[in-house]
């Protein structure tokens, strides 16, 4: 355990704690979402610390304690995660969520996200979205939903959070604090994208409803919108 704080991992420190062998978290018994989650969320930014240190309402403490001192302060401290200190805040997750099966089975990584945060820690959804001028959704995460595309090969995060909320008719009510994004999972023998390019920044002006843009045509403020 690691009790004192450790702010996320960034640039040539990141590569130099990160990277090689034994490095990350370990993996355990199906546990590869949760692991890969829990990565993204907290080794080289701070946007959820809040879930690491607030107080909120429904806020388990023993399970914020676990993640804080056994899983996030060791990845940032050493780069690396024994696979025991996850399975010590999956045993937790089976109490608290009453599903026996988070100790053994592997689980969408949005069900994981859910539990933690709604259920045990009491976070408000951090994405609000309208799909088709139906009433706002809230939740926590945005998984990538979209059909086969031939001219996709290797497409980057931009290109498919676009082209998934244009087929599915979503929109941004409001900019969010932290935007989590599930990319397309499929199984062993078929994969949409063998690759995904990370964007390293991600422009979301075409996905916020209501949002001033830009006429392609004249530079002028748009007054219509051509999916």
């Amino acid at each position: 355990q690691t009790p004192e704080s450790f702010p996320p991992l960034r640039n040539e420190t990141a590569v130099r704690v990160l990277r090689g062998r034994m490095k990350g978290i370990q993996g355990h018994c199906n546990s590869c979402y949760m692991d890969a989650a829990l990565f993204s969320l907290f080794s080289c930014t701070s946007v959820l610390d809040s879930m690491l240190f607030m107080p909120f309402p429904l806020c388990d403490r023993n399970v914020q304690g676990i993640l804080r001192d056994e899983i996030v302060n060791p990845l940032r401290r050493t780069g690396f995660v024994r696979a025991s200190s996850v399975m010590h805040l999956r045993e937790q997750l089976t109490d608290k969520g009453q599903c026996s099966s988070f100790t053994n089975a592997e689980k969408d990584p949005e069900e994981f996200l859910n539990l933690i945060m709604q259920q045990i820690l009491g976070i408000e959804p951090l994405l609000k979205l309208q799909s088709g001028g139906q009433k706002e959704q809230d939740c926590y995460c945005y998984q990538i939903f979209m059909d086969k595309q031939e001219d996709l090969v290797v497409p980057d995060v931009q290109q498919l959070v676009e082209r998934s909320f244009l087929s599915s008719d979503l929109k941004l009510v409001e900019i969010p604090s932290c935007f989590i994004i599930q990319m397309p999972r499929f199984g062993k023998e078929y994969k949409m994208f063998s690759k995904i390019i990370p964007s390293l920044e991600l422009d979301i002006t075409d996905l916020l409803l209501d949002s001033p843009r830009e006429c392609c045509l004249c530079g002028d403020v748009a007054t219509l919108e051509c999916s």
